[in-house]
């Protein structure tokens, strides 16, 4: 018709890439392994080490709920290793504060984290070779991104060793968001794999140096994968508002269960701690666990807690 105009959805929603090293790719994940997730998180989220709300190095709770999976990550209010309450201690070869990674849901119930799914590594590996591996975006035969080859895509160099071994999973209700932040507890700079089901939220993805400007506006949808490594490693990033009831109905989410409510997101990262710090315990970070702060999965479709 003459005059009409239409949008560039009519030819599907195109790869996008805010800053070197970021990279947005709509509709990654299939319907089915949408569900396929969807029905996964709700089995992560059982206690023990289940869904919980998660407390701030100041006492205030997070808007979003978490639960996490290989290790566990939260506030410790001094450094479990060597017990020093402050950004640095020197003589502690793995100073943790005011963040941590231990095998213990050291802020929660204080259960053993769950294990790193393969289901979540195989995705993070294809999800880098779609990103930096080439137009291909296929895993090798061996397993490595790209098959072996070493891209250099967006000034993020692709490493064969990529070895995801930790998750956190968030769960937005309509109210939720999350403040601008960093990922900096991890010990290697590999890229962070970050998968989004559910409602759409608009995230800020900044730059490395302030919470200020620049910093480029996305709507994230269900099944959008966005990864971040390189340049962008480091740069502050945030959820400032989710679009509730925007989940398109006929991907059918939460099946066989109740329909899923609220957002979902699923980050993963690889520590490069390997196997280290297996057992810290509990009372080292300082902190009091108790069923109390353990959320059972029937909240998960998005009952709203205060």
């Amino acid at each position: 018709m003459a005059g009409e105009s239409f949008g560039p959805e009519l030819f599907g929603r195109e790869r996008v890439e805010p800053v070197p090293g970021a990279v947005l790719l709509p509709d990654w994940l299939t319907p089915a392994e949408q569900r396929e997730l969807v029905v996964a998180c709700r089995e992560w989220a059982r206690p023990p080490a289940g869904l919980r709300t998660v407390r701030l190095p100041g006492g205030a709770e997070m808007s979003v709920r978490q639960l996490c999976l290989g290790w566990h990550w939260g506030a410790v209010a001094r450094c479990p290793n060597c017990g020093v309450a402050r950004k640095e201690a020197a003589g502690c070869a793995q100073h943790w504060f005011p963040y941590a990674y231990t095998r213990h849901v050291h802020d929660g119930d204080g259960a053993p984290v769950k294990p790193f799914p393969d289901l979540l590594g195989s995705l993070a590996r294809r999800a880098l070779a779609a990103a930096y591996g080439g137009e291909d975006g296929e895993e090798g035969e061996a397993g490595e991104a790209g098959g072996g080859r070493e891209h250099d895509i967006a000034g993020v160099e692709h490493d064969e060793h990529y070895a995801p071994d930790v998750a956190l999973v968030n769960h937005y209700d309509d109210a939720a968001r999350m403040g601008l932040h960093q990922d900096r507890e991890e010990r290697v700079a590999a890229p962070v794999v970050s998968l989004s089901l559910g409602d759409s939220c608009v995230f800020r993805f900044g730059n490395t140096e302030t919470r200020t400007r620049p910093w480029t506006d996305l709507e994230l949808r269900s099944g959008d994968l966005f990864v971040f490594g390189g340049p962008a490693r480091y740069a502050y990033h945030g959820v400032l508002r989710t679009l509730p009831g925007s989940a398109d109905p006929e991907l059918r989410l939460g099946e066989p269960g109740p329909p899923l409510r609220g957002r979902l997101n699923i980050t993963v990262r690889q520590t490069g701690l390997g196997g280290a710090d297996p057992r810290v315990s509990v009372a080292r970070t300082g902190l009091r666990s108790g069923p109390g702060n353990s959320l059972a999965v029937g909240d998960l479709p998005g009952r709203q807690q205060r």
